[in-house]
């Protein structure tokens, strides 16, 4: 037994929400809206980056660390 989908959007529905937004926010207020949430990923991305960088650090620190006890 399959089972549908419960919410796919179409191409109309897609249409009516790009117009609510458009209503909600205005045609100038998107622009600011978008560079912000852009703004938002790369910062974001770049934490996870330098995170990842400093679990390595980490774990080379570690490894050097304990080729010295032994």
């Amino acid at each position: 037994m399959s089972y549908p989908i419960l919410f796919s959007p179409g191409p109309v529905e897609i249409i009516i929400i790009v117009l609510v937004i458009l209503l909600l926010f205005g045609g100038r207020k998107i622009p600011e809206l978008m560079r912000g949430l852009g703004r938002g990923l790369k910062e974001f991305k770049s934490a996870q980056k330098d995170d990842a960088d400093d679990s390595v650090d980490n774990e080379k620190a570690e490894k050097d660390k304990n080729e010295l006890q032994q």
